[in-house]
């Protein structure tokens, strides 16, 4: 896949990147409906940019309008993250959270949050 643009992942209408504490962010634009093959880019991405060293992974998934059951499936798999924070804002954030945390078998402790701050400690304590 190459480098990821500083502006986004290629292909995909989102941001992913690696701050200086090791955590991975990546950010799903507002209102994106995630499809098989955008969950695919970006797990890629992830395991590109963490060069087989898993990471702490915060994923801004706010206003994020639907994902697909493909998706799920791919969110499913094992990736180089070694845990998971969904960051939404609204009750339908937490209710899509919800139903991917519940319906999909996932590889690592995954948690949905409305704080960054709280999410980031969460992180930190893996």
């Amino acid at each position: 896949m190459g480098e990821i643009p500083p502006d986004g992942v290629q292909g995909i209408d989102a941001t992913l990147s690696r701050g200086p504490d090791n955590i991975l962010r990546l950010r799903w634009s507002r209102g994106i409906s995630i499809t098989e093959a955008d969950a695919r880019l970006a797990m890629d991405e992830v395991n590109e940019l963490c060069s087989g060293v898993s990471l702490p992974m915060l994923v801004d998934m706010a206003t994020t309008k639907a994902v697909s059951r493909g998706a799920r499936t791919v969110f499913g798999l094992p990736c180089s993250a070694s845990r998971i924070a969904l960051l939404g804002s609204s009750q339908v954030d937490k209710v899509i959270a919800n139903f991917i945390l519940g319906v999909s078998s996932l590889p690592c402790p995954t948690k949905f949050f409305t704080s960054e701050p709280a999410a980031i400690v969460w992180l930190k304590e893996g």
